[in-house]
């Protein structure tokens, strides 16, 4: 144990700044068990260490551990846990707990017999936390650590202090709001950087080797986490991948699913399952009609989950259309409803329908429209680029 409170105060040490994620301020972090999700390389780790030394700093009753380290090989987490507790150990953050075999046993062995200790674990989008695992039903307060919004790339890029603003706020008062942020910086110069390579925080070490790194992590996720999970046999992988470029080829995509399993060479029902997996792992949007259920009916649209990855995985096929599209629907999509409008594109907790455009688009009678390429809109018209303010 003492080699790894070692490290832990060396990981602690190693950066100077903290970046500060919005989803901190959401979680309640006296509870007991606390599970974060997230996509490779979207921040998980960071999140946890800046959290512990803006909070925490050199108390000894806290411990981060990763659990790649091949001490665990040979220890189990409840093992490890109970020590911990009993030489005052309080809270234990527990990174990548997927790669621990009987993981989820394992934590609702800590939950039950060592009430005194509290855990924050990390793991991947597609593991099974709470549905499928009665384990951790019922214990476990999950969240979702999204890659940056528009926002909090500005913060970082501009040294800026920008609030989050809610949905409501900017349907109201959009011409305020946007003329208060432009009076501090220009959002229009940063957009087209963001779109590229602005959502995953490690832009700010890979620079010009971002693509490279999402695209090892796209494929760490096809490869690895989503057959890991689903138990799919890696002769199918080609597949799967296959069918993730022809959605990306084509966004937004509108699925066939009997012409896609044609071209993939594989049932409709596995089709269906594909993209549920790619939903899953954070790397495609499924967009419904109003009052659909996921996985229960055919998608009307398909998107990729953020901007980045078109960039990424299909360069040539980017246009300035599915750009905005997938932009609005990943910023919006984050903590509101989003489902398919048949009045506009994109339908907003049920209420309010939107069509996305460039900048002479214009709302059609009681809708709205983001523009793109518009620093300050009017009416109904609402810069597109406010939309990144949401999280």
């Amino acid at each position: 144990m003492e080699s790894l409170i070692q490290h832990h105060h060396l990981l602690l040490e190693s950066a100077d700044d903290v970046l500060h994620r919005g989803l901190s301020d959401q979680i309640d972090w006296n509870d007991r068990m606390i599970c974060i999700k997230g996509f490779r390389g979207v921040g998980k780790t960071t999140f946890l260490l800046d959290f512990i030394r803006k909070y925490h700093k050199s108390d000894k009753s806290v411990l981060y551990i990763n659990l790649n380290n091949l001490y665990f090989t040979r220890r189990r987490i409840f093992s490890f846990a109970d020590e911990f507790s009993k030489v005052g150990g309080r809270v234990l953050f527990l990174d990548q707990v997927n790669k621990f075999p009987g993981w989820s046993a394992e934590l609702r062995k800590c939950y039950d017999e060592i009430p005194d200790l509290r855990i924050v674990f990390t793991t991947s989008p597609v593991s099974k936390v709470r549905d499928g695992n009665p384990e951790l039903n019922g214990i476990v307060k999950l969240y979702y650590l999204e890659g940056l919004s528009f926002r909090e790339f500005l913060n970082l890029k501009t040294d800026g202090n920008f609030p989050v603003l809610e949905f409501s706020e900017i349907l109201q008062d959009h011409v305020r709001l946007a003329q208060g942020i432009i009076d501090k910086v220009k959002p229009l110069a940063w957009f087209s950087d963001y779109l590229r390579c602005g959502f995953y925080p490690y832009f700010m070490e890979m620079g010009d080797f971002y693509t490279d790194s999402l695209l090892k992590n796209i494929n760490l996720a096809l490869e690895i986490d989503i057959p890991y999970i689903n138990q799919v046999d890696l002769k199918y992988l080609p597949n799967l991948k296959k069918l993730l470029y022809i959605i990306a080829a084509d966004t937004p995509f509108t699925p066939n699913v009997s012409r896609l399993s044609s071209s993939i060479q594989t049932s409709r029902a596995t089709v269906m399952n594909y993209l549920q997996y790619l939903k899953d792992a954070r790397l495609i949007h499924l967009l419904y009609n109003n009052g659909d259920e996921d996985q229960m009916k055919k998608p009307v649209k398909v998107y990729l989950n953020n901007t980045n990855l078109l960039y990424a995985i299909a360069p040539d096929k980017v246009t300035s259309t599915n750009l905005r599209h997938t932009f609005f629907l990943n910023q919006v999509g984050m903590s509101h409803h989003v489902k398919f409008s048949s009045e506009g594109e994109f339908l907003v907790d049920g209420e309010y329908s939107f069509q996305v455009g460039g900048r002479k688009s214009e709302p059609t009678s009681g809708n709205f429209s983001a523009a793109d390429m518009i620093e300050t809109g009017e009416g109904n018209k609402i810069p597109l680029w406010l939309f990144g303010f949401l999280y």
